[in-house]
C-alpha cells in the first residue's frame, strides 16, 4: 500500500491521471463509487475522488477521516466544480497541520 495512488471518477475525468501512471478506476455514479471505495481502500496510501462523486458520499467518507490510510481527496474535474473538493483539501490541511495554509 505504501505510495499507491488511485483515482475514482469518470473515464474523461481519470485519462488524465491513468496517463501519469496512476492507477484509474471508473465510477459513474455515486453508487459505483462507493462500492470501488470500499474495494480499494486497503490497497492504496491516497485516493483521488471526482468532486461531483465525493459531494453525495459526504457521510460515507468520514469514516476514512479517522484511519491514516487512505487519504481520499476530493478534486475538480471541470464539470460540477462548487469548491468542495478545495475545501475539503483545506479541511483536511487544517487538521494535519493545526493551520489553514491556503488562507487568502
Amino acid at each position: 500500500m505504501l505510495g499507491k495512488m488511485a483515482i475514482v471518477g469518470d473515464g474523461d475525468s481519470i485519462m488524465v491521471f491513468k496517463a501519469a501512471g496512476v492507477d484509474a478506476f471508473p465510477a459513474s455514479d455515486e453508487k459505483k463509487a462507493r462500492e470501488v471505495l470500499r474495494r480499494i481502500a486497503g490497497e492504496y496510501s491516497v485516493i483521488f475522488l471526482a468532486e461531483e462523486l465525493a459531494r453525495p458520499l459526504g457521510d460515507f467518507l468520514k469514516r476514512f477521516d479517522e484511519e491514516p490510510y487512505p487519504v481520499i481527496l476530493p478534486i475538480p474535474t471541470g464539470k460540477e466544480e462548487d469548491g468542495y473538493g478545495g475545501e475539503q483539501l483545506r479541511s483536511a490541511m487544517e487538521r494535519a497541520l493545526g493551520v489553514d495554509i491556503l488562507s487568502h
